[in-house]
């Protein structure tokens, strides 16, 4: 891209990747002690071995297949477009624009949405399950978010730095 970049653009860019960054670390941190306290159970063969699956589970489909394969390339991209297209409404609600909750084609929408309705859902199921297996779940669902803040820090420094970038932002008036 051939745009010069704005102080505004850059804002925009840092704090939607930041905001994003920073929900993802926080949820990680919050589950961390329920991990924790899972292995103050006594954690028999067919709990070891489900959190085995489980962890190896959430590895590939959150963190590969959700984070790696589609968000955060996608939300970078996201990134890289209000860079070198800021508005103040984007660059105010950054962190909403870069997840795709506006501005976005209607399947990115209603996908974003969708996503975040069933995580929540799924949030508020789990807390009706006891401990081992809330612990255990947790440790599936922090290993998948590890993965993806690592996945978006490496795509967010490859669209802001290089000159071109292979994914698309998915808005509505893409070039």
């Amino acid at each position: 891209m051939g745009r010069k970049n704005s102080v505004f653009g850059t804002l925009g860019a840092v704090w939607g990747l930041t905001g994003i960054l920073a929900l993802l670390l926080s949820a990680t941190l919050r589950l961390w002690p329920l991990v924790e306290e899972a292995f103050s159970y006594p954690l028999t063969w067919y709990h070891r071995v489900a959190l085995l699956v489980i962890a190896l589970g959430m590895a590939y489909f959150e963190g590969y297949k959700g984070f790696q394969m589609a968000f955060s390339p996608r939300t970078a991209a996201r990134a890289r477009y209000l860079l070198h297209n800021p508005r103040p409404l984007h660059i105010i609600l950054a962190p909403f624009f870069c997840m795709g909750y506006f501005h976005a084609t209607k399947r990115r929408k209603t996908t974003s949405i969708a996503l975040t309705l069933g995580i929540i859902t799924l949030i508020v199921l789990l807390r009706f399950v006891a401990q081992p297996w809330r612990g255990i779940i947790d440790l599936g669902v922090v290993v998948g978010l590890a993965w993806g803040i690592v996945s978006l820090l490496a795509f967010s420094i490859q669209s802001l730095g290089e000159d071109t970038y292979p994914y698309s932002p998915e808005v509505p008036d893409e070039e």
